[in-house]
């Protein structure tokens, strides 16, 4: 599905599919300001990196229409900046806002004409969309060569379609995998507590037809130890530059007992999501969400009043317990400070440089740094 972001040129708003009611309910949340996309953005009727990042170049195109008058300069740049500022940890949020005052900027910045303006940062907008899906399928496809027939591969959060600008990405590799012939199963961890594994995961590969199962965060360990589980693949919303990678909260966890088990852990993120200016996960930023998230369910209080709740959306795996990184480039391995520069950089320096368009099972080759593998499936 890619249509859960479209931008109405007519009426110039921009329609997102409210991910705060699925699946019981799919209605447009429709944004016609920054202020608008701002809260899009912050109360999560938009999540997921790359989804994030259109979004927020869309609403870099409000926030042009928005600005009038002799400071129409002005305005706009603070219009931008309250877009870029909304969540701090997906990188691709600045990274899409810094993409399209680089078109501002070609076209001559403050002594330009705003109204050609417009034409050209729809136009930016909508590639960058298309170039998302683009990505995502191609990610995909070196992805599925990391999975085999009949894998059963477990995910948390959602790193799918509506995550990003369509396909997805940890999904993404699940739904090339399964286009390649494979059959392939999903455990979708629930998630809390926001349940986007329930929620939104589970809805989108029941509709594809893809054999799902939810399961609650605390039995990871237990389906590993039975076996049952052959692959972890997740998203990311920031991977610094050394491989340290931010997820949804709970993901570390995931990766400290796929490391026990030894089963490979996949993280699946495009490029743009890498952030070589993070030297490592010490410098990602953690949002804190409201406590209310985690004190009720809709309007039922499952907490105590009066009792302090800490609901950070993410947490930092280290590279080292990450078997692969699955780009658009191909899948990157150890040492990520070197693959990553050379991914960034468009060096088709292979293995040297721990790039691969494939996973290195159970070769002698493989490289000493590549943690999360054992010689056997477990």
């Amino acid at each position: 599905m890619d249509d859960h972001i479209r931008f109405d040129h007519q009426s110039f708003e921009l329609h997102l599919l409210d991910q705060r009611l699925l699946p019981a309910q799919e209605a447009d949340f429709v944004c016609r300001t920054v202020e608008d996309v701002v809260y899009a953005l912050q109360a999560m009727v938009v999540r997921g990196a790359p989804a994030i990042g259109v979004t927020a170049a869309w609403g870099c195109v409000l926030a042009l229409r928005e600005a009038q008058g002799p400071d129409w300069a002005a305005r706009f740049e603070q219009g931008m900046e309250r877009i870029a500022a909304a969540r701090p940890t997906a990188v691709n949020l600045r990274w899409a806002v810094e993409r399209m005052r680089g078109v501002w900027l070609a076209a001559g910045g403050e002594t330009g004409d705003p109204a050609p303006l417009l034409t050209a940062f729809a136009h930016a907008a909508q590639t960058m969309q298309d170039e998302d899906v683009a990505i995502c399928k191609t990610l995909g496809r070196h992805g599925a060569a990391c999975i085999e027939d009949g894998d059963c591969v477990l995910t948390h959060c959602n790193a799918g379609a509506l995550a990003t600008a369509g396909y997805g990405t940890a999904l993404g590799v699940i739904r090339a995998a399964v286009e390649a012939g494979k059959k392939i199963s999903v455990i979708a961890d629930e998630t809390r507590p926001f349940l986007q594994g329930a929620r939104l995961t589970a809805w989108e590969l029941e509709r594809d037809g893809i054999p799902v199962t939810v399961a609650c965060d605390n039995a990871c360990a237990l389906l590993m130890s039975r076996g049952q589980v052959q692959c972890v693949v997740v998203g990311a919303d920031r991977i610094a530059a050394n491989g340290d990678t931010a997820n949804k909260i709970g993901t570390y966890g995931v990766a400290l007992l796929a490391r026990h088990f030894h089963i490979p852990f996949y993280v699946a993120a495009p490029l743009s999501t890498i952030d070589p200016a993070t030297p490592d996960g010490a410098g990602i930023p953690i949002e804190e969400r409201p406590a209310l998230e985690v004190t009720h369910m809709g309007e039922t209080r499952l907490c105590p009043e009066n009792v302090p709740v800490l609901n950070f959306a993410f947490d930092v795996t280290p590279a080292e317990y990450i078997s692969g990184i699955i780009t658009e480039k191909g899948v990157l391995y150890p040492p990520y400070g070197l693959s990553i520069w050379a991914a960034r950089n468009d060096l088709s320096t292979g293995r040297s440089a721990g790039i691969s368009a494939g996973p290195l099972r159970d070769s002698g080759d493989a490289p000493d740094a590549e943690p999360g593998r054992s010689q056997e499936r477990a």
